[in-house]
């Protein structure tokens, strides 16, 4: 399937520019980590702040699913996505579909993004995108390798994240240009400053030599 075709007359060019998902027409390219990856970190850290603050403030005990580790993760939700865009090799628009899937399957399946989920809610959003619409992609044993989780369960996720979704993965271009205009009001927000969230213990400098990932099991099997 070929890359996910950006209609500018849709949505103001400037957005695609801001977000780093166009290539300016003198420029070699997008220079440096694309601004998407900032903007829906902060987003996707708000949203579990306040989904965890709600289910102890009310003392809600929240559903555990296939995603659910059992601690939550030391590494940041930023730096697991900045890793994801370093080794995957997919493109930045995979961060925005991705972001739509993951709305897809909550609003399917009632789950609440937390920081025992959101991990592998990530990983597995955005192998399955870059599937959708990047003309290269990995198997799912290299995605597993980058996200710290083992083969047999990133085959597992996709699998239950494909039938939460109802296979819905095409993404027309009204719908991605509203995502990208969210998220680029995300900057008036201001980034939140990230805590450090424990089941991917994943090393902080990341090298070629060394990269190996351990995620926490999951809860449920």
């Amino acid at each position: 399937m070929g890359t996910l075709t950006l209609d500018t007359g849709n949505v103001d060019s400037d957005v695609y520019l801001s977000l780093g998902l166009k290539v300016k027409e003198l420029g070699k390219g997008v220079l440096g980590t694309p601004q998407v990856l900032t903007l829906l970190s902060s987003l996707l850290e708000r949203s579990v702040q306040k989904n965890e603050t709600v289910l102890e403030t009310k003392q809600i005990k929240d559903a555990i699913t296939e995603f659910d580790g059992l601690r939550a993760p030391a590494v940041s939700i930023r730096q697991y996505i900045d890793r994801i865009f370093k080794y995957s090799g997919c493109s930045p628009s995979c961060f925005v579909v991705a972001h739509i899937y993951v709305d897809r399957f909550i609003q399917s399946t009632d789950v609440r993004l937390t920081s025992l989920n959101v991990h592998r809610l990530l990983i597995t959003s955005v192998m399955v995108a870059a599937k959708f619409i990047d003309d290269a992609f990995f198997n799912n044993a290299y995605y597993a390798k980058v996200g710290g989780v083992s083969t047999a369960e990133l085959n597992r996720l996709e699998r239950k994240f494909l039938f939460g979704i109802d296979f819905r993965l095409h993404v027309n271009v009204n719908t991605f240009g509203r995502y990208c205009s969210e998220l680029e009001k995300e900057t008036a927000e201001g980034f939140q400053i990230e805590r450090p969230i424990q089941a991917c213990r994943i090393k902080e400098s990341w090298s070629n030599k060394d990269d190996s990932t351990t995620c926490a099991p999951t809860i449920a099997r």
